[in-house]
């Protein structure tokens, strides 16, 4: 069952992935944009959850959350993913997933967001031999004639390589908080990326988002991340922040830095340093040898964007179809009509789900399999052992 009315003959609009040149966004920038951007929050109370906010149409880049989620995953420079794979040993087969893992990291643009994915969206896109698949598995009371505030808006994520290398499994929802002078969106779930000819699974975190709004306007990635592998039992821990600057005035908010560990002893093997945006060496604390982990010029910068190569078997709930209208508009700055397409899509959403509680029915996901853990939190467990090749590729 499928939570959309969208017709497959409709436009799908597909729009260039988020890379080191961030060109999109620059074009619709409005000359007032910082003073737009605080007029949106003078009536939300600090500490509140703005999972639910509607954000105009002139804030929003011409794409969904589910599309930025794929985009960190088939849109790259280097095919990192099977870097992974290809480690001799666990060391290094650890240090390559912390450089994808750093790679999914991609430049924030203040004063835009993506829209917010209805129940039951889905995206599907081909890279190579590599094919992902997302889902809107869950939702908040957005578009939901019950109030249920403690259901957040939950994607999942599942990816495979034709060769049975790599399998991701992503579960995972925003939690983004007003803070008076500033916005953090926390990314809960586990994500998962699993090298079955290993036997290895990692657990991957995901940086937080913050956006500071006085006493001058920024975004940028901050926060802890873990990379854990129980069978091998290494680790490594990672910190987003700003470099130190003079007086504590500026600094670099692009750096990462960390180290790779023994889990059981606390053992640290390597050294992290350098800025995701750029660089990222690593160091062996062992030989004091440096090398170059991750290298974002390689990796994220002049990015393609993916096509329709198979019209018909577009699902009608592919998110470049579902907002294909929506981005179109925004593309053409024609802000009533973004209006309107959006108010027709968030509508539409709203009458189906009041439809369904109306028939007591309880919605399923179409691609996963949705369950909590004994601590609340979500899982998503795909229906099928790897994802088939999609209508829409990256070219290569």
């Amino acid at each position: 069952m499928v939570e959309t009315e969208s017709e497959a003959t409709c436009t799908a609009v597909l729009t260039p992935p988020l890379s080191l040149e961030g060109g999109l966004a620059a074009e619709l920038r409005p000359a007032n944009l910082v003073q737009r951007v605080l007029s949106l929050f003078r009536n939300v109370r600090p500490g509140s959850d703005l999972s639910h906010l509607q954000l105009p149409a002139t804030f929003n880049l011409p794409k969904s959350q589910l599309q930025l989620y794929g985009e960190a995953v088939y849109c790259a420079g280097e095919d990192l993913l099977s870097r992974c794979a290809r480690g001799k040993d666990s060391l290094e087969r650890l240090a390559s997933v912390v450089a994808w893992s750093i790679s999914t990291t991609r430049p924030p643009i203040f004063g835009f967001a993506p829209y917010n994915p209805v129940l039951g969206e889905t995206h599907h896109v081909s890279a190579g031999s590599f094919n992902v698949l997302l889902e809107q598995v869950l939702l908040n009371s957005q578009f939901s004639s019950v109030q249920v505030s403690h259901r957040p808006p939950v994607s999942a994520l599942h990816a495979t390589d034709v060769g049975g290398n790599v399998e991701l499994v992503w579960c995972q929802h925003p939690v983004p908080k007003f803070y008076g002078t500033s916005i953090e969106a926390t990314v809960k779930g586990k994500r998962q990326v699993k090298l079955p000819k290993f036997n290895e699974t990692y657990e991957v975190d995901c940086p937080n988002l913050l956006i500071r709004l006085l006493p001058a306007p920024s975004v940028e990635w901050s926060g802890a991340v873990r990379v854990v592998c129980k069978s091998s039992g290494l680790e490594a821990e990672l910190s987003y922040c700003r470099s130190r600057s003079f007086l504590g005035i500026g600094g670099d908010p692009r750096c990462v830095k960390g180290r790779i560990l023994r889990s059981g002893t606390g053992d640290a093997l390597c050294e992290i340093e350098g800025h995701w945006d750029r660089t990222v060496s690593l160091k062996d604390l062992k030989t004091g040898k440096v090398s170059v982990l991750y290298d974002a010029r390689r990796a994220i910068a002049d990015l393609r964007t993916p096509v329709v190569q198979d019209q018909k078997g577009l699902s009608p709930s592919e998110s470049a179809v579902v907002w294909g209208e929506v981005s179109e508009a925004i593309l053409n700055k024609d802000w009533e009509k973004a209006r309107q397409a959006k108010r027709q899509v968030e509508d539409t959403a709203r009458r189906l789900a009041k439809e369904r509680n109306e028939r007591g029915e309880v919605w399923m996901p179409k691609h996963f399999s949705l369950s909590q853990d004994k601590n609340g939190e979500w899982e998503c467990c795909p229906l099928v052992a790897s994802v088939p090749a999609a209508p829409v590729v990256v070219p290569s």
